[in-house]
């Protein structure tokens, strides 16, 4: 790996307003042994921006995907964790060393084949990952997000939850609380079918409890959608530059009906299916533009923009919430933007409340001629 260094003046002012009224948090050193591509790395960074560039194939994702992990505990892109050891080898380790608050956080995620993963807050394992989340906010901006547009509900409902969980840890209790609960019940429903029995007791119970927990997530995401989209439709007319009306709507049965309701009144349909038809496992978020799905009417451009502001609002709704300046990755940008658009968003560095950048890409000099343009700090590895 070759590394290098090229300071600019930082912004002070900037900096000093940061200072005064969010936590700083910045990833120093990450350390690498059999993650995926690498057998043994360790990376230094700067403050403000890094650049990671490449030919492709050479880790530069695997290196932001590794970042992620120290967040969320699991990868962005293969939540298997066996898949993410090198192949060959038996283990992963990912370390990463933080100054927060002025005060070091040392995070290590581990997993070993036919065991279970492990994270550690400055040398104490958790009991709970829930425990985790939270601490170290983070946005990635990457062309595999089109599968929010794409793909089907399941994967907008992780976008919604995956923000809310950020900074509500008993909005995520309930999250988990809601989908063990779901799985017992779709577990009993099958075991009446095959065994030809019903108990309406325990069915009850199930239910008062998906309940209390489905109403309670249902309130907590209509109330991060009413804060959410202004800050996205602001963010959308910012980078799209345009007069087009685009839209979230947060599509739920319990709008109408409460989910005790609904649960008894499609009772005959869940044993017929074996499945629990109704509840916020069904629950979706829609993506509009002009009133239309954003899917099927959305130029290429138009979904890129959207997707973008998408992830911006992200992370303005985590500052907010946090009152941290979560890490911001972008990976393969230029990818999907043309290079107008990157240097619009990356000069948001300059002339925002950003707080530290990871930017990986196949072109070394395009990225740096772009980054050169900023006033801040930055280094550049070349992998």
């Amino acid at each position: 790996m070759r590394c290098g260094k090229y300071p600019k003046n930082l912004n002070l002012f900037s900096a000093a307003k940061i200072q005064n009224t969010l936590t700083l948090m910045q990833l120093q050193t990450l350390s690498l042994l059999n993650y995926k591509n690498f057998e043994s790395s360790t990376f230094e960074f700067d403050p403000r921006i890094n650049c990671f560039v490449g030919l492709n194939g050479v880790g530069k994702t695997n290196v932001l995907d590794a970042i992620y992990h120290l967040s969320y505990g699991k990868s962005y892109f293969n939540p298997i964790t066996t898949q993410n050891i090198k192949h060959g080898e038996e283990f992963f380790v990912i370390e990463g060393l933080y100054d927060k608050m002025d005060r070091p956080e040392k995070i290590v995620v581990s997993a070993k084949r036919g065991q279970k993963k492990i994270i550690k807050r400055n040398g104490k394992a958790y009991d709970k990952f829930s425990e985790h989340i939270g601490l170290l906010p983070l946005v990635i901006i990457s062309p595999s997000d089109r599968d929010l547009i794409v793909e089907g509900s399941d994967t907008r409902r992780k976008f919604m939850d995956g923000v809310i969980s950020q900074g509500d840890p008993e909005y995520l209790r309930s999250l988990i609380a809601y989908k063990k609960v779901l799985e017992q019940r779709n577990s009993l429903l099958k075991y009446f079918a095959a065994n030809q029995t019903f108990n309406q007791d325990t069915v009850d119970i199930y239910d008062a409890q998906l309940d209390e927990y489905g109403g309670f997530i249902f309130k907590k995401r209509k109330e991060f959608l009413d804060a959410f989209s202004p800050i996205f439709l602001k963010r959308y007319e910012v980078i799209s530059n345009s007069e087009e009306e685009v839209q979230l709507l947060y599509k739920s049965q319990l709008h109408d009906e409460k989910l005790i309701d609904l649960l008894k009144q499609n009772l005959q349909k869940d044993k017929i299916t074996q499945y629990t038809n109704f509840g916020t496992h069904k629950d979706d978020l829609l993506f509009q533009l002009e009133g239309h799905p954003i899917k099927k009417f959305g130029s290429q451009g138009q979904q890129k923009s959207f997707l973008i502001a998408l992830k911006l609002a992200q992370f303005d709704f985590l500052k907010k919430q946090s009152q941290q300046q979560p890490i911001l990755l972008l990976d393969d940008i230029f990818d999907k933007l043309d290079e107008k658009r990157v240097a619009q968003i990356i000069s948001l560095v300059d002339n925002e409340d950003f707080g530290q950048l990871f930017i990986s890409d196949t072109h070394a000099s395009r990225t740096e001629g772009v980054v050169k343009e900023i006033s801040q700090s930055y280094k550049m590895f070349s992998l």
